[in-house]
């Protein structure tokens, strides 16, 4: 989902996306990773967060609630609301859930909350392209040994949340909105 939210984001002109992760916790709340993944994208870093123009936002659901090291990390993000780093970017969620009634509505919804606090620009899916939840893209993974993949639609609406945000990035930019305290 991530990577056809990024391919969205490349879709628009002049926009490159970058795709981060964040470290697993332990019971403790302490970082119980590396600093660097063996495979895929590295770790994000709250500096990640600042230099964007935009966001995308992903999370697998775990109790109708974003996961706790992404909420971790969201935690930690206070100087960025201090400073007004993120004010006016616009941003956007996005779920997978083992069952249908795994709270995705929710879990997208607790990821928006940080997001408005910072005063990001929140951008769910337009009705033009809803089929799901108007707060994000949210998918219905199964459980057990064998999930089930994203379906031709759902990465679909990824990929216009993905440009949803980049051409909203732009248009923010070009009018000298994005970080107004910084700038």
């Amino acid at each position: 989902m991530a990577r056809e939210c990024a391919r969205g984001v490349e879709s628009v002109s002049g926009c490159t996306a970058v795709l981060r992760t964040v470290p697993t916790i332990s019971e403790r709340n302490l970082v119980d990773s590396e600093s660097v993944p063996d495979s895929g994208p590295p770790y994000a870093e709250l500096e990640d967060l600042a230099g964007c123009d935009g966001l995308l936002l992903g999370s697998p659901t775990r109790f109708g609630n974003m996961a706790a090291p992404l909420q971790y990390f969201l935690e930690k993000s206070s100087g960025l609301w201090m400073s007004g780093a993120l004010i006016n970017k616009p941003a956007a969620v996005f779920t997978s859930t083992g069952s249908d009634a795994g709270g995705k509505e929710s879990t997208l919804l607790s990821m928006a909350h940080p997001l408005l606090h910072h005063g990001m620009v929140f951008a769910g899916l337009p009705y033009e392209n809803f089929d799901g939840s108007p707060y994000g893209v949210a998918h219905q993974s199964g459980m057990g040994s064998s999930p089930n993949p994203p379906s031709a639609d759902t990465l679909k609406r990824c990929f216009r949340l993905g440009a949803r945000v980049a051409a909203l990035s732009k248009a923010l930019s070009a009018h000298n909105l994005i970080n107004p305290k910084i700038k």
